[in-house]
């Protein structure tokens, strides 16, 4: 481990005195105590280890969810829309792009699935540059980003061009590089791969693709709130990403999209609703899209899934996105650290980058057995993942997870791979 307060690489690791010294050292520790259950004398789990497909609820959420029943949908009724509900979209974007996406007021929003909004940025981005036929992907990425282009290459009569990544590592500038060229229209990478946690160097891919004419997309599900983003500063075109991850908004809660403001009135969005008008209420007898990100919105905002999400945004602004890095790293590195001295005698690998600088917030441990023990770990209250093939995938999340929870779970993980190897 690199923190001065771990373990040597040569000593034996003496987790439970190393996990008290890291907690006592922690500058986010008394974040833990704003989430549901995390102080309960009787947990519901033992660790969390699945922060990275969905976070744990805070207690502020608890009291807004319950406000807004009572006070504004309950006492304001409809007009709740006129007075905050139908800014919600730009309001807590441009909160969570001045927080954790290094983006500029009037970029970024909140709408729809993940998937929707892919759909959307990328459709859009494709039928801006007609006179291009090739869109860029990798074959590791996330399946709906890969069933997606599949079915809009076939829409508009395009050619995917496959990056074959390694799924213990991730897609390198190069290999962008080597795939691009003057019939590329798109490009679409996540920024942190869902099954090996690799961090991609997001600045020299974009600069990359834009090198060669094309525009780029950026997934940032498993990036926004863990990851430090700078998608202004990049020159990012288009991005999207979920929020019931390191976001915490809950299951189901809406995603963002972020259109750079260059591109905002260039692209036209697939998806036509009422709500991406010039003017919503004028209930006119043609599609006049609205000036910037507005546009970009189609149907109803989904006003009860935004409001969850917002509590972490305002505790990431309050400690600032490179703190929770911090806290990442380090959460990180002490998983790796105990896989190493406890789970690889036992033959689990790293399939994941060793290097934290290429590693974003979780950790992947490949072993045959893995999918039988993680099936055993929720018997025991707990929770990481499983991807295929083998992987068992450590979630952590900087707010609510704590040294010692990472050290109760990987142990537990020791434990029960123990007993199936030796059944």
């Amino acid at each position: 481990m690199t923190d001065e307060n771990a373990a040597s690489d040569t000593a034996p690791l003496d987790a439970e005195e190393t996990a008290r010294r890291l907690d006592a050292s922690d500058p986010l520790a008394a974040y833990r105590a704003r989430f549901v259950g995390v102080d309960s004398p009787t947990p519901s789990v033992a660790a969390y280890f699945d922060g990275n497909s969905l976070g744990r609820p805070t207690l502020a959420s608890v009291e807004r969810i319950q406000r807004f029943l009572v006070e504004a949908w309950g006492g304001r009724l409809i007009r709740g829309w006129d007075e905050e509900w139908m800014d919600l979209p730009f309001t807590i974007g441009d909160a969570l792009g001045r927080a954790a996406l290094g983006a500029a007021p009037g970029q970024t929003f909140i709408a729809d699935s993940t998937t929707v909004v892919l759909y959307k940025l990328a459709r859009a981005a494709v039928d801006s540059l007609p006179e291009r036929s090739e869109i860029v992907l990798d074959t590791d990425n996330f399946p709906t980003d890969r069933y997606l282009l599949d079915g809009i290459a076939r829409e508009r009569g395009l050619r995917l061009v496959w990056i074959e990544a390694d799924s213990e590592a991730g897609v390198t500038p190069e290999q962008v590089a080597a795939a691009v060229g003057p019939r590329t229209a798109l490009v679409v990478l996540s920024h942190v791969a869902y099954r090996s946690g690799y961090l991609a160097d997001a600045a020299a891919i974009t600069r990359i693709a834009h090198d060669a004419g094309a525009l780029v997309l950026w997934d940032l599900c498993h990036s926004a709130g863990s990851v430090p983003v700078e998608l202004d500063a990049w020159d990012v075109d288009l991005a999207a990403g979920c929020t019931y991850k390191y976001l915490n908004g809950g299951p189901g809660s809406p995603a963002f999209g972020y259109v750079n403001a260059r591109l905002a009135n260039r692209l036209a969005q697939p998806i036509q609703g009422w709500m991406g008008v010039r003017d919503v209420f004028l209930m006119g007898p043609e599609y006049e899209p609205a000036d910037g990100v507005r546009r970009f919105l189609s149907g109803t905002p989904p006003v009860v899934g935004m409001l969850a999400m917002q509590d972490t945004i305002a505790m990431i602004e309050e400690a600032g996105i490179a703190a929770v890095r911090e806290k990442s790293v380090r959460l990180t590195e002490f998983a790796v650290a105990l896989a190493d001295e406890w789970l690889a005698p036992l033959g689990v690998s790293l399939a994941s980058p060793r290097d934290p600088e290429r590693r974003g917030g979780h950790v992947t441990l490949n072993h045959p057995a893995m999918r039988e023990v993680t099936a055993r770990l929720w018997e025991r209250d707990v929770i990481p993942d499983y991807r295929d093939p083998g992987g068992l995938r450590v979630g952590l999340s900087p707010f609510s997870t704590s040294f010692e929870e990472v050290r109760v779970g990987m142990a537990a993980v020791r434990d029960v791979l123990g007993e199936l190897t030796h059944d």
